[in-house]
């Protein structure tokens, strides 16, 4: 009972003579650092807000403006043009200054008014050069004087900058998703289903489009231009809400995310010491993006900046259920991790005396609470399961069971932690005699665990098994699988080239001997809830046994092979997918790929429609049997189609989210539309996305090559459908994530596995440069000796 005696600043007794008052002085001293360290923090957040307030100019330049302004009135001129003089009439100060002390306050106020104006001139510059995207549609090699005007004017804009952008430096200059006409969106809706329909169900949809179009569209668009002019997006809050937190089925497998570890190598077998690497990586994350000192994600090349509003809620966030809605919260700072182990929780605090933990003390904490004998109290070991299953029976429960007592600061504890962490007492990876079968296992624990060793409401969970593999699963609505992928990928770069390990496999650093073991969570949980807890459990575990998972590494090509086809990467593989799908199942599907639009302020995605027109004729060439060159050709004309596509989503000229917004507006005013009712119903049997490799200086893939990431994948869409996740790994690697139902006969994993592989080795086969026969070349070679002679 030391500790718990330590964790208390004062106690006090009273007896007849009085008050007995004992300080703890060991407890106070931590509070006083803990306190010193949330005000460096407030500081920190000041400061910066203060940088990034300004930005592109920087808190000197205004010094700079005032003494330019003084100097001039120094030499007697009047740079003002009479407005100093009437700012000292006004100045409320009387006669208790010299006439010389209030020309110079007069002075530095027109300077200060001067330098806002300057800042907010440059901004406006900075935002309206934000909003061009004209470079996103110029032809390799063909740039026109616009972009090249405006690549100039960005640089010299950067130049009088004078400073390295902080991660939210440019939020203020990023400009507003832009709203679609009507009739634009309209018209790549019925171009994108034309594929897809027979001539008379595609009449019947073009009749109900113009009707549409023609009368109630323009009265949707109306409102929905409205909030375009009042909010920063016009999209983002409502799909959050909308398409996550007003979900009522379980977000396990239907929401959630993974990641994975490195794909051959597990830098320690120790299952300790890897948590305490990759607990210290989390925390070095948390403080370079409380600083701000996080590079802004940007497009490759041109530098261009993408919104960042998603990372501020990476940490401290949890998804808190409700039976309507739920809701996200996000606390500024917390200084603890809630860990699950052997269906017991703790609190691991990663402070101490105002510093952070080092891996090593980290290694210890959790070696200690391996350690811990004591058993789960009856429904502790499978709580987690409420948070797996439906949302209202956890909404239920939560208010019935967990509102007050123990229950609720035992919850509090986990819901306000910076994250979850579970250290799992299996083993996974790539080994083994069945290293690609082990592999789809661990896909598929990284997605569900045993549906109750996870806190799936919580922004993402570490997970750490017995072998030292590792990896993550992350809750969904509250960003975008990149913004935790550029997490992940400093976390597993930080833990094995920065870090490090003893050569018998521990953390390295020094312990110190006054660190309070982990807190052990109490709970009191009646029959009634242990009850509820198994149904919750049985729906999670229906639905996670029918998740079929296949992560396919393509070792045999990568990127290099396919940009000597002179084509994109991206519509490469999309096209693959396209000609997989057509071979596995004899038909098309409506696909959906996800496009980011943070090109724009709080920009989330956009969904490509991969199967088109174009894919479609190449296709049914290529099966037909047509000749090599016209394949070809139709193929270029596919992937220039779909490149077109991704730029028109990325540039705010989707379609689905223009629909998906006209469509709540209509169901605020309590208007029917058929046309958008058909198009909301849409199934999606083909789900896609590309995980981008963002921080390749992280990565040395020649020096290292066994160092490769994995990636990470998301469960099917569709109960009749694909989902497939996919990362291009240097020049000579792709990864492969594909899931699907095995209640569903038509779909398997592997299957689509081997038909995607083998679309991808066919187009490289049919779009490779061909190699000149030798023994033409001799021939030609002979006859050309003969000629000369």
């Amino acid at each position: 009972m030391a500790e718990a005696h330590q964790a208390v600043a004062f106690q006090f007794t009273i007896t007849p003579e009085g008050i007995d008052l004992q300080l703890s002085h060991q407890a106070l001293r931590q509070v006083y650092l803990s306190g010193l360290r949330s005000w460096k923090k407030r500081v920190t957040r000041l400061k910066n807000n203060v940088i990034t307030g300004v930005y592109p100019a920087s808190p000197s330049s205004w010094l700079f403006v005032v003494i330019a302004i003084l100097a001039t009135m120094y030499t007697r001129s009047d740079p003002s043009m009479g407005l100093i003089a009437k700012i000292q009439e006004h100045l409320p100060v009387g006669d208790s200054l010299s006439i010389q002390c209030r020309t110079v306050v007069s002075a530095v106020l027109f300077s200060t008014l001067l330098w806002f104006s300057l800042i907010f001139t440059m901004r406006l510059c900075l935002k309206q050069l934000l909003s061009y995207h004209g470079w996103m549609f110029e032809q390799h090699g063909k740039v026109s004087n616009t972009t090249k005007i405006w690549a100039v004017s960005t640089a010299m804009v950067r130049i009088f900058s004078g400073r390295q952008p902080l991660l939210y430096s440019y939020q203020g200059s990023l400009p507003n998703l832009p709203v679609p006409a009507v009739k634009d969106t309209v018209k790549r809706y019925l171009e994108s289903a034309r594929p897809l329909m027979s001539d008379s169900e595609y009449e019947r949809m073009t009749t109900l489009a113009k009707e549409f179009e023609s009368s109630l569209g323009n009265r949707l668009q109306w409102y929905l231009k409205l909030k375009a002019m009042w909010a920063s997006n016009y999209v983002s809050d409502w799909w959050e809400e909308y398409v996550y937190l007003r979900g009522r089925g379980p977000i396990m497998v239907n929401s959630n995310y993974y990641g994975m570890d490195f794909l051959y190598v597990t830098p320690t077998p120790i299952q300790a010491a890897r948590a305490g690497n990759t607990l210290h990586a989390c925390l070095l994350y948390r403080r370079k993006l409380n600083r701000e000192e996080i590079k802004p994600s940007r497009v490759p090349v041109l530098n261009v900046p993408l919104c960042a509003a998603q990372c501020e809620r990476i940490f401290n966030t949890t998804r808190i259920p409700g039976e309507e809605t739920d809701s996200l919260i996000h606390w500024q700072d917390s200084e603890y991790v809630a860990v699950f182990h052997r269906g017991r929780y703790f609190r691991l605090w990663l402070y101490h005396a105002g510093r952070m933990l080092s891996p090593r003390e980290i290694e210890q904490q959790i070696q200690r609470i391996m350690d811990n004998p004591s058993p789960p109290v009856p429904g502790e070991a499978k709580l987690g399961a409420l948070t797996a299953g439906d949302r209202i029976p956890w909404a239920q429960a939560r208010k019935e069971f967990f509102s007050s007592g123990v229950n609720k600061r035992s919850l509090d504890c986990i819901e306000k932690a910076a994250f979850f962490v579970t250290l799992d007492d299996d083993e996974q990876g790539m080994r083994g005699d069945d290293p690609a079968g082990n592999l789809d296992r661990y896909a598929k624990s990284l997605l569900h665990g045993k549906c109750y060793d996870r806190w799936f409401d919580k922004s993402f969970t570490v997970v750490v098994y017995k072998n030292g593999k590792n990896g993550l699963s992350a809750e969904h609505s509250w960003a975008d699988a990149p913004i935790m992928a550029h997490v992940w990928e400093y976390v597993m770069t930080t833990d094995s080239f920065q870090l490090g390990y003893t050569e018998e496999g521990h953390c390295k650093g020094d312990v110190a001997s006054s660190l309070p073991p982990p807190t052990r969570l109490t709970w009191d949980i009646p029959a009634e809830c242990q009850e509820r807890i198994e149904r919750s459990l049985a729906v999670a575990q229906a639905l996670a046994d029918d998740v079929d998972f296949h992560v396919l590494p393509i070792q045999e090509f990568g990127k290099g092979a396919i940009k000597k086809c002179k084509i994109s990467p991206d519509a490469f593989i999309q096209i693959a997918l396209q000609l997989a799908y057509y071979r596995n199942r004899g038909t098309f599907s409506l696909t959906y790929e996800a496009s980011m639009t943070r090109l724009f302020r709080e920009g989330r995605t956009e969904t490509v429609r991969s199967c088109t027109s174009e894919s479609c004729a190449f296709i049914r060439a290529l099966e037909g049997g047509e000749s090599k060159e016209a394949c070809r050709h139709l193929f270029r004309t596919a992937a220039e189609k779909h490149q077109h596509l991704y730029r028109m989503a990325m540039t705010g000229g989707g379609i689905d989210r223009h629909l998906f917004c006209l469509y709540i507006v209509s169901k605020y005013l309590g208007e029917e539309s058929p046309f958008l009712n058909k198009v909301l119903s849409e199934t999606w049997r083909l789900s896609t996305s590309q995980t981008p490799l963002q921080q390749v200086e992280l990565f040395d893939f020649v020096n290292h090559p066994d160092y490769t990431t994995c990636g990470g994948g998301f469960g099917p869409v569709a109960d009749d459908g694909y989902g497939v996740s996919y990362i291009i790994i240097g020049e000579n690697m792709i990864n492969l994530h594909i899931s699907c139902k095995h209640s569903c006969p038509q779909t398997d994993s592997h299957k689509f596995g081997a038909d995607i592989k083998k679309a991808l080795e066919d187009l490289l086969e049919l779009m490779s440069p061909e190699k000149p026969d030798p023994s033409k070349a001799e021939l030609n070679h002979s006859k050309k000796s003969k000629k000369d002679l």
